[in-house]
């Protein structure tokens, strides 16, 4: 499963980033402020924290 996460510059993304890989996702890390709706739509995550 391939999950887009948003880092919103908060130092606990990577602890989920950490616990959705220990269940088997696919984390993908982007910033908030880098990757535009279009181009997160592209990327057809799975899900979406």
């Amino acid at each position: 499963m391939r999950v887009l996460v948003l880092d919103n510059y908060d130092s606990f993304t990577f602890n989920l980033v950490q616990y959705l890989g220990e269940l088997g996702a696919e984390p993908i890390v982007f910033r908030n402020d880098v990757l535009p709706p279009a181009e997160a739509a592209a990327l057809a995550p799975d899900r979406l924290v």
